[in-house]
């Protein structure tokens, strides 16, 4: 079941900034989201609902060519 999307939902990618890698994406209703991560060596990174769409868009592409 997708979640539902309104005005007040945010997109986020969470990346390990040691390792320069992302860790997770997803969104939520503003009100719910943590604005910060528990380690330090992360960081949560808000980006508008079409870059969030490319990077999903992006994802299903490779994982569409791994699994042939």
């Amino acid at each position: 079941m997708d979640k539902s999307e309104d005005k007040e939902t945010r997109y986020y990618i969470d990346l390990d900034l040691a390792s320069r890698k992302i860790i997770s994406w997803n969104y939520g209703p503003r009100i719910e989201l943590k604005q910060s991560l528990d380690s330090p060596f992360s960081s949560r990174v808000f980006v508008s609902k079409g870059q969030y769409n490319k990077l999903m868009k992006a994802h299903d592409a490779v994982v569409k060519n791994a699994t042939g």
